[in-house]
């Protein structure tokens, strides 16, 4: 097994758009071609358009495009540029009198970042398609729908850091099975290696980490009353061959790397959200390529941390580990 470029998956194109002042962004991952997908929402709190259509019993077996945004519920309005973009590119679901672009999304809070009037609209979606086209690099951090994502908020913004976007992928034999991710979690960021926490809840005056988990086991008979603007959304793709219910299938299993890497995961704060989608070109097992997927995202999530860079009045582990 190797570690290779994101976008070195076939079949799947993807790119960011992002206001820098404002603090929100996008990122949209284009199957031109259309991909069996699927998804798992464990979150409280989730913010998403078109998943019923990834329902194993619905009629839609193929989606174009899968939107991550910042912006709250206001976001999901950046899937309507993709669709705009690829409608130009005449790719969608044939009706007849024209294609239907096939786009589903799932968004983030972020509106604490710089301009909270600001959100991913029509335009920064569209941006976002168009940059797929292009878009060669690997960068993870501050880019797309983590350009205003944090992380640590369970015992409010103040004590937050930095979150960002994060990805990663890896190749076995003609395998190829990678992820995607905005990390936005209230809880903390843990290396799954050793346990640690490498971003979160932070105490600036100690300089050291609250520690959410102990926090909420010590305070087991008050009311937590935490900050409700987060979530963590993220994609996980193969180009290997899947209905829409073994992709239900991958989405699901994939969570546990949220389960391995945010403590806590999945609370009622948060909206946590995991797509999965495949190209078809190769036949693979389901469970190596859910494991495999399970592996991605939580290096992806660790890579946002350790790639996010201070801003918006919110430190950044790099900050951290500078000093």
């Amino acid at each position: 097994m190797k570690e290779i470029n994101i976008q070195d998956i076939d079949g799947f194109l993807l790119g960011h758009s992002e206001d820098i002042k404002a603090g929100t962004g996008c990122t949209v991952l284009l199957s031109k071609e259309g991909g069996s997908a699927g998804v798992s929402v464990k979150g409280g709190a989730p913010g998403t358009r078109e998943t019923d259509l990834l329902e194993p019993t619905e009629m839609i077996e193929k989606v174009h495009a899968i939107v991550l945004a910042g912006g709250s519920a206001f976001g999901l309005d950046a899937s309507s540029g993709v669709m705009e973009y690829l409608e130009e590119c005449n790719v969608g679901f044939d009706v007849g009198v024209g294609k239907v672009p096939i786009v589903c999304s799932a968004v983030l809070f972020d509106l604490l970042c710089g301009d909270s009037k600001v959100r991913p609209n029509k335009e920064m979606g569209y941006k976002a398609a168009k940059n797929a086209e292009s878009y060669k690099k690997n960068i993870n951090g501050n880019i797309g729908c983590g350009t205003g994502a944090t992380i640590g908020k369970m015992l409010g913004p103040e004590y937050a850091m930095k979150g960002g976007f994060g990805s990663y992928a890896v190749e076995i034999g003609d395998l190829k099975v990678g992820a995607i991710v905005g990390v936005n979690c209230v809880g903390d960021v843990i290396n799954p290696e050793n346990g640690q926490i490498i971003g979160g809840a932070f105490n600036k005056e100690e300089k050291k980490f609250y520690n959410t988990q102990k926090f909420l086991f010590e305070n087991y008979d008050k009311s937590i009353k935490a900050f409700k603007g987060n979530t963590t959304i993220g994609v996980v793709m193969s180009n290997a061959k899947f209905t829409k219910a073994e992709n239900k299938r991958i989405a699901s299993v994939s969570h546990n790397a949220f389960a391995r890497t945010i403590k806590p995961a999945h609370t009622m704060f948060d909206g946590d959200t995991i797509f999965s989608i495949s190209s078809g070109l190769i036949e693979a097992d389901i469970n190596l390529v859910a494991e495999l997927s399970t592996y991605a995202m939580e290096k992806a999530v660790v890579n946002a941390i350790n790639n996010a860079e201070t801003a918006y009045g919110y430190i950044s582990k790099k900050e951290l580990s500078d000093n």
